[in-house]
């Protein structure tokens, strides 16, 4: 693999288990460390440009949201090379412009979830990235730009509120939630966005309106038979999306920022630190630990 090439990992959500456009395709297990991934890999090429998928909830949507093994599905996408993650994501709208089939490029998140595991690092290497700007600008630039070339209607900039589930908010969560400033409710892009900085992977998240969350008085509350034709129709847009992704990319790919977050993140004395975590992370920090003779 070359310095400059893409690698574009696509984590499908709900409704999206499969990349028909990808050519030359195969399956591969790949182990990590962390457990065991939502599913294989499939590994293929979109225009020219390679592509790595992995269906976020397992193929038949196996997986629930609290589930979710997100240490292992990141770091078995850095294993496979990839370079940098395009997230797919259902979600529910908190504001009346967000429409059921509309596409949201996120930029901030509030991560309310409580049930997972949200680092790689922990006690015996210490590490603390910056989450104050979540998404990767030129990426998202990028998913925008191929979102609109798809047909989707697209919205850029908003706050997404990650919530633990399974179960849907209640009224009052709902209403809270608006009061807070969130534009979309979903229960999966937390701590995936962490843990992609963590991997120095730069990340951006399409969220896929499926339905209104429950804080519109004039509509009964969410039910998941009412939100699959929505699901169907977001899952064929954008498999179109990441096609039109693929067809803008250039050729070669140029440094990003984000590609070396860990340089000045761990604040561990390696001389100290836990061997057998510094094992576990030959992947995702496998440069930086190189770079300081581990």
């Amino acid at each position: 693999m070359r310095e400059d090439e893409w690698v574009i990992g696509v984590v499908g959500g709900s409704g999206l288990y499969a990349m028909d456009a990808l050519e030359n395709a195969q399956s591969i297990r790949v182990e990590s460390p962390w457990g065991d991934a939502s599913d294989e890999l499939i590994l293929g090429e979109i225009a020219g440009k390679r592509f790595v998928f992995l269906p976020r909830h397992g193929k038949g949507h196996r997986i629930g949201p609290s589930q979710l093994n997100s240490r292992a599905n990141i770091d078995v996408l850095k294993r496979a090379g990839c370079t940098d993650l395009l997230s797919l994501s259902a979600c529910g709208s908190l504001r009346e412009e967000l429409a059921p089939g509309d596409f949201v490029i996120v930029d901030q998140f509030i991560d309310r979830t409580f049930a997972r595991e949200k680092s790689f690092f922990g006690s015996g290497l210490v590490a603390h990235v910056s989450m104050a700007d979540p998404v990767c600008p030129s990426l998202s630039d990028r998913a925008e730009a191929a979102a609109k070339a798809a047909g989707a209607p697209v919205h850029r900039g908003a706050t997404y509120l990650a919530m633990e589930g399974p179960q849907f908010s209640s009224r009052a969560e709902s209403e809270l939630y608006r009061q807070w400033g969130c534009d979309v409710i979903g229960m999966t892009a937390m701590p995936e966005a962490k843990l992609a900085r963590e991997a120095e992977l730069p990340y951006a998240l399409v969220a896929m309106v499926t339905d209104y969350d429950c804080w519109r008085d004039d509509v009964a509350e969410v039910e998941v038979h009412d939100i699959l034709a929505t699901l169907r129709a977001n899952a064929d847009m954008a498999a179109r999306t990441v096609v039109e992704f693929a067809r803008a990319l250039p050729d070669t790919r140029a440094a990003n920022p984000l590609d070396t977050v860990l340089d000045m993140a761990i604040i561990t004395d390696l001389a100290v630190a836990d061997r057998a975590l510094m094992a576990k992370l030959d992947a995702v920090a496998g440069r930086v630990l190189a770079s300081r003779g581990i």
